[in-house]
């Protein structure tokens, strides 16, 4: 996965990553973790977690990622699902983070962090102290994904989604993930300035006058990423 990563952020023709399952579920269960890291030293234990943890590496693409879930997500699948930035499921899907039914263990690839984030602290609570599964619909109720839609329908939607931020200017789309995702850390005076200085960096951009000048021409813009 970060392999997979590293080789998109080194593709400018990339504009949007589409992370899905293959077969009937998207992603189950954990990597188990070794024996070692009861007995290791802290060094050696932080190692062994940061070789597992591989979420961050597609939540900090600069490109918009859209996590199309075509079955059940739960564990260490739905940590990666959280990484993303827009989910669609197919209506049979289930999600949960079930490792505290499990002796011992609670989430470690950024679960604890993202699902708050994402669905506030009273569901995420819910969701981890109990390994709550719950199905699509209250997946969508509760803003854990984005839309649901019918088995057959899943893979045309994603590809709609897809189609629907490529055909928009790439460095404007980096920019406004990066003016949400960092300014969900900001007060809204820093998150505000933050979108401020990138759009006035945006200004100087040939895509942005690609953009106006396809407006003055009554045509389809040729979006180049320069």
């Amino acid at each position: 996965m970060r392999d997979a990563c590293h080789k998109v952020r080194q593709d400018d023709n990339v504009r949007v990553l589409v992370l899905t399952g293959a077969g009937a579920a998207f992603s189950l269960g954990r990597e188990p973790l070794p024996t070692e890291l009861a007995t290791g030293s802290a060094i050696q234990r932080q190692a062994w977690i940061e070789q597992l943890r591989v979420a961050d590496a597609l939540a900090n693409l600069p490109i918009p990622v859209i996590v199309s879930i075509n079955g059940d997500a739960l564990d260490h699948g739905l940590e990666l699902a959280l990484a993303g930035d827009i989910r669609i499921s197919a209506e049979p899907a289930s999600f949960g983070l079930t490792d505290l039914s499990k002796p011992g263990c609670f989430p470690w690839d950024g679960g604890t962090q993202r699902l708050p984030r994402l669905v506030g602290p009273a569901w995420a609570s819910d969701l981890m102290l109990t390994s709550l599964v719950i199905g699509s619909a209250e997946a969508l109720s509760i803003g854990l994904v984005n839309r649901v839609v019918p088995p057959g329908e899943l893979t045309r939607e994603t590809q709609r989604l897809a189609e629907a931020i490529a055909a928009g200017g790439p460095i404007a789309a980096r920019y406004a993930k990066e003016a949400i995702t960092k300014g969900a850390d900001l007060s809204l005076a820093e998150g505000l300035r933050l979108e401020a200085d990138l759009n006035i960096i945006l200004q100087s951009t040939d895509d942005r006058a690609e953009g106006l000048q396809s407006f003055v021409e009554k045509r389809p813009p040729r979006f180049t990423g320069q």
